[in-house]
């Protein structure tokens, strides 16, 4: 099989073929996966050894990430693989655990291996420092944004998330909303607040009890949270949570208190943890960060880069809700 049987399957053009399967070029994502499921199919396999010689690249990309649970890093990880799959690039996973040492020390390593490109992520959308690179890669940052304005950074959109949680409770009727979240100090906790008070005075309303509830990302947490916001608001209505396993300590403490959920007040979580969300009774309505679309968008922003074109700034992946029991009897999800 040729690469003209190859672009024949596919229905492009021989250099289209060539461009995807190489990872160059300015190519849609499905013409991308077109063509690499063509090659797959006809069995076609190029040489790699003198595809990087001709190409001087060695089509590896590094993924940093300091989420050693991989809780975020993990959907960031399989959206950039599914990406940089479609180029024939494959990817080096290290996980400097937090440790600025031994994330150094992984540059080194990686720069060693004369990859193409870096992504950066981790657990926390918080923005972080640039690495620093003894040989100029291009790297992209995901989930969590560099400082420097200069570098590319693909993040979740957490003040659209925030506002989709809050108007999908005044859409039921709920007018006394409570917020339980993270630590004031996290950058994902303060910006769904400050968006979930800022959707609410929109519509004329503002939080129950008058304040944001901070405290940790715990379901622990969550229960002392919830109890709070019923002392401070007894007649609250919904409760948004920062996070689900925030949501589910909410759970408890409303059944403990002899609220039912929705009937008596909506629930509504963040992230999307699909074990966390399933588990909750009933069921969580929850908003997802796209973290899959995050890492696929990081990784033709990186192929982009490596191509020539790199980008500058802060792109936002818009996050999307997740409608269950918890708001809404009878949902699926």
């Amino acid at each position: 099989m040729t690469l003209s049987d190859v672009a024949a399957l596919a229905g492009v053009s021989p250099g289209t073929a060539s461009k995807a399967l190489n990872g160059r070029g300015h190519l849609r994502p499905e013409t991308r996966e077109r063509v690499a499921e063509a090659a797959e199919k006809l069995g076609f396999h190029p040489n790699e050894a003198a595809r990087s010689l001709l190409s001087g690249r060695t089509y590896t990309v590094g993924l940093i990430t300091t989420d050693s649970v991989g809780r975020f890093s993990l959907p960031v990880l399989l959206g950039a693989e599914d990406a940089l799959g479609a180029g024939r690039i494959s990817v080096f996973l290290c996980d400097t655990r937090g440790d600025s040492i031994r994330e150094q020390h992984y540059v080194r390593t990686l720069l060693a291996r004369r990859i193409d490109g870096l992504i950066v992520t981790g657990r926390r959308t918080d923005a972080r420092s640039p690495l620093v690179l003894p040989s100029p890669v291009p790297v992209v940052y995901a989930f969590g944004p560099s400082a420097d304005e200069r570098d590319a950074s693909v993040v979740p959109d957490d003040a659209g998330g925030a506002r989709l949680a809050v108007e999908h409770l005044l859409a039921t009727g709920r007018r006394r909303v409570a917020h339980v979240t993270g630590p004031a100090h996290h950058a994902a906790a303060t910006v769904r607040a400050a968006h979930a008070e800022r959707a609410l005075s929109d519509a004329g309303l503002e939080l129950a009890g008058g304040r944001a509830l901070f405290g940790e990302w715990s379901e622990a947490w969550g229960r002392a949270g919830t109890h709070a916001a019923l002392r401070a608001a007894p007649d609250v209505d919904a409760v948004f949570c920062g996070s689900d396993q925030i949501a589910r300590g909410a759970a408890d403490a409303l059944r403990e208190a002899g609220r039912r959920v929705p009937e008596d007040i909506a629930l509504v979580g963040y992230n999307n943890w699909q074990v966390m969300a399933a588990a909750t009774r009933p069921p969580l309505t929850t908003v997802d960060m796209s973290l899959t679309e995050v890492g696929r968008t990081a990784a033709l922003r990186l192929m982009e880069a490596i191509d020539g074109r790199p980008a500058h700034g802060v792109e936002v992946v818009p996050s999307r809700l997740v409608v269950r029991d918890s708001t809404v009897a009878g949902q699926q999800g």
